[in-house]
């Protein structure tokens, strides 16, 4: 695969044959996102667990201190009070079974988390072809199942995200932007890895953290030293 020269140039920047402490792994990260544009900067995490058995699932939500400098918009299903609770709190589409035909026969998914209290779950439900696949069904673990939805949007809104495990036992996670400063970006990264590792089963044996990568949108890999992390 042939690259450009801004990623050649960046990834001379990064020794391969080394694994890094996380300031200096964000400190690289930060200097190969040379990108026009603000690259978002994520954290590829590697378990040593099976996801294929429910007592290994790691899945999860977690507040980053400083967002993820990406505007999510949320779309809350709900009924009665909670429908104003929603919007109040700064919900960018509320509503209930009126929602069903413009998603499933419109295509409509002008949104990127959705939340809904339990007693819409029904009606959530039948999206679950649509929604599903796209990772966006609401889901107690995750806190979008809740009829606290006035916190649940504020939460999301703040910087809350989800990590979960892809069928080859990696969680995929964004920890900010490249113009967040180090600082903020360490934050970000120190209060997602602390949720990762008190999220581990209790059946999980060996090493957990098996590998962890940073990368920005266009810019290589780095690799930290997990012995330090857990």
């Amino acid at each position: 695969m042939k690259r450009g020269k801004k990623y050649t140039a960046s990834a001379k920047l990064i020794d391969r044959t080394i694994q890094y402490d996380a300031a200096e792994a964000i400190k690289l990260v930060k200097q190969s996102a040379t990108a026009k544009f603000d690259e978002t900067i994520e954290a590829h995490i590697r378990l040593g667990v099976d996801g294929r058995h429910a007592d290994q699932q790691v899945r999860g939500a977690v507040v980053l201190p400083h967002g993820t400098g990406k505007k999510v918009r949320v779309l809350v299903f709900a009924k009665g009070d909670k429908v104003a609770e929603a919007e109040a709190a700064g919900a960018d589409h509320v509503g209930g079974e009126e929602l069903i035909p413009r998603i499933q026969n419109e295509g409509w998914l002008d949104f990127d988390v959705v939340v809904a209290t339990p007693d819409m779950m029904g009606v959530v439900g039948r999206l679950g072809r649509v929604l599903g696949p796209k990772g966006l069904m609401p889901n107690p673990k995750a806190g979008t199942v809740t009829m606290d939805v006035a916190k649940a949007v504020k939460d999301i809104k703040a910087g809350k995200i989800e990590y979960r495990l892809d069928k080859t036992n990696i969680i995929h996670v964004p920890v900010g932007k490249a113009s967040f400063t180090e600082e903020q970006l360490n934050d970000n990264f120190s209060t997602l890895i602390g949720a990762i590792i008190k999220a581990k089963p209790a059946s999980a044996k060996g090493q957990y953290l098996r590998s962890v990568t940073l990368a920005s949108t266009m810019g290589p890999g780095v690799k930290l030293n997990t012995a330090k992390l857990s």
